[in-house]
């Protein structure tokens, strides 16, 4: 048969889980699979300076904690029993926080290193420390966790703390901040003790000690004060000497935990569940409060708001019918001029290239190569003048519909035609090129060379050398070159003339098919989305004065809904409290019975 605690746990969890607060199942749930796990973890907590890790270390009779005055805690550590000593470090992996990875550190260091990574802005975030020791104090299932001084609560919240140790030293009574700290813990776990830490350097401890006890009385707080020294427990373990041990306080810590807390596990289930459910309740008593609240409220403001915002949608859907009209003619008209003279630019600019181009290239050699250039570079052309009229004309949709009906994104048709006319960019033909062959270079050569050869043959004459001499005709060979390179350049310009009188009218034919496509289409989609929004202003009509008349019918609706909703909160409000009287009965007995001997 199941505990009575645990069926209350059960029963906070379904009401969770009825009021779909999944992240409070969630966390029920951890706490208790914790519950019903036979090791009992007691959080030990308490301000900087003051005996915290010390005392875990005293209790333990091990350096496990790292102290210090620059050795705070910066991580939990987790201590459980072992059979022989092991530490690690836990840190978070990158991007799965719910993974953890372990590194193994030596015990006496793990805490230490631990601090330093996170101190460190670099590396995985670290998690906390687990030790493992053979000691006899941890054999029954007790855990000790070290907790960062102002991560106090979040740890005692995460680990499902059993039991708080809070340490104080001796020096003065509890501070302000240790009482509300005392106070956050109490409502998550209400079992706590308060370590008085350093007697041994405060004469009048006892005095400290009482003024401590009536603090808590005064807060209503139920704890139990113990008074103890860490030094004069270590040196009792150094030197075996029971009296000195004693003396410490550390053998009524040690009864207390034994057989206050090990000792009364059901107990302590008890009070954790009562105070878990006691929390639970108010985190779900409130939305519901609030929620049966507002259907307390009147819905006739509501309905005849909602009346006149109808009355006023209706009135700006008529007065700017004509105008978004005007406005979509207007926008289009713009978007032509601008696409043409996109068109006309982007060709333009081609032209300049091919004029560029073939100022240097000979058509004969490079025609192939820039045909297949031109053809790409205009298909480039229609392909972006096209999605940009097509985004010209989405973007103008996306504006008058912001207008027309903001939350209609149905206004906008779905897709608009966005393929370019196959026949946009047509074919290229070379266009006659006049080859200078072999015997059109040997006719232009001789023909220059006779010039050459005669001229200076009758010059030589008059100094008494023959027509035909070596001087005249290196001259008419000279001439003759000279003839066949003239006559090349000649041709080579007439061929780029004529090249360029071909690729200018390619561009211009492509310039008027594709400006016929591209008008075409955009007088079909300005066709098109003015029918789209006209019938959408006809829907958005309709729907408001249906919405109008039906206003009546909804007031009724929503009273009819708002008393039943009312009915079923208080019928939840009272369940929960149903629920939390049975936590309130499991938790009667609020104090941990003190072992005898010992002083509460």
């Amino acid at each position: 048969m199941a505990p009575p605690w645990l069926e209350v746990l059960d029963d906070t969890v379904r009401a969770c889980a009825t009021h779909r607060r999944a992240d409070l199942v969630e966390r029920l749930s951890t706490r208790r699979s914790r519950l019903l796990d036979p090791k009992l973890r007691v959080v030990v907590i308490g301000e900087a300076g003051q005996g915290k890790s010390q005392l875990i270390n005293a209790l333990l009779n091990a350096p496990v904690c790292a102290v210090g005055d620059d050795r705070t805690t910066e991580v939990p550590a987790l201590i459980e029993h072992a059979e022989t000593p092991t530490a690690a470090v836990v840190t978070a992996r990158p991007r799965a926080i719910a993974s953890s990875s372990r590194t193994s550190v030596a015990v006496e260091d793990v805490t230490a290193e631990a601090n330093r990574e996170a101190r460190s802005a670099s590396g995985a975030p670290v998690v906390r420390t687990e030790i493992g020791l053979p000691r006899a104090l941890l054999a029954g299932g007790l855990a000790l966790v070290d907790s960062p001084a102002p991560a106090a609560l979040d740890t005692v919240r995460e680990m499902a703390a059993d039991a708080v140790v809070m340490a104080t030293d001796a020096t003065s009574e509890l501070s302000g901040t240790e009482v509300r700290l005392l106070e956050q813990v109490a409502r998550l776990c209400p079992t706590i003790v308060v370590a008085l830490t350093k007697i041994d350097l405060v004469p009048g401890w006892r005095a400290v000690a009482e003024r401590t006890r009536a603090r808590l009385v005064e807060g209503g707080l139920l704890a139990t004060v113990l008074p103890v020294s860490a030094t004069l427990r270590l040196a009792a373990a150094r030197t075996g000497d029971k009296a000195l041990n004693e003396e410490s306080g550390f053998a009524d810590l040690i009864r207390f935990l034994h057989q206050g807390l090990l000792g009364q596990a059901d107990l302590l289930a008890r009070r954790s569940v009562a105070a878990v459910t006691a929390l639970t309740v108010d985190s779900l008593l409130g939305p519901l409060q609030e929620e049966f609240a507002a259907t307390q409220r009147a819905a006739n403001t509501e309905a005849v708001a909602r009346w006149h915002n109808e009355g006023r949608r209706l009135e700006r859907l008529q007065r700017d019918a004509s105008r978004w009209q005007t406005m979509l003619s207007d926008e289009v008209s713009d978007l032509l001029s601008d696409v043409e003279f996109d068109l006309r630019d982007r060709t333009r600019r081609i032209l300049v290239e091919v004029d560029e181009y073939f100022d240097a290239a000979d058509p004969a050699k490079t025609w192939d190569e820039f045909e297949v250039w031109l053809r790409e570079n205009l298909t480039a052309v229609a392909e972006t003048n096209s999605e940009w009229l097509l985004d010209r004309f989405e973007w103008i949709a996306r504006k008058l519909a912001r207008q027309l009906a903001p939350h209609r994104p149905d206004a906008v048709p779905d897709s608009l035609p966005r393929e370019v006319p196959a026949d946009a960019v047509g074919d290229l033909r070379m266009p006659r090129v006049e080859r200078f062959g072999v015997g059109q270079k040997l006719f232009v050569g001789m023909r220059g060379s006779y010039s050459g050869l005669l001229m200076f043959g009758l010059a030589t004459t008059i100094a008494g050398l023959p027509l035909i001499n070596p001087i005249s005709l290196g001259a008419g060979a000279a001439f003759g070159a000279k003839s066949v390179l003239e006559e090349r350049g000649n041709r080579l310009k007439r061929r780029q003339a004529a090249a360029k009188t071909a690729a200018h009218r390619y561009v211009d034919d492509f310039f008027l098919t594709y400006g016929k496509h591209s008008k075409d289409t955009a007088r079909q989609i300005h066709r098109a989305l003015r029918d789209r929004l006209t019938a959408v202003a006809d829907e958005l009509r309709a729907e408001i004065t249906e919405s109008a008349k039906s206003i009546k019918q909804v007031i009724d609706t929503d009273t009819a809904q708002r008393t039943a909703r009312a009915n079923e909160i208080r019928r939840s409000i009272e369940e929960l409290a149903g629920l939390r009287q049975r936590a309130q009965s499991l938790g009667a007995t609020r104090a941990v019975q003190v072992p005898r001997g010992l002083t509460a």
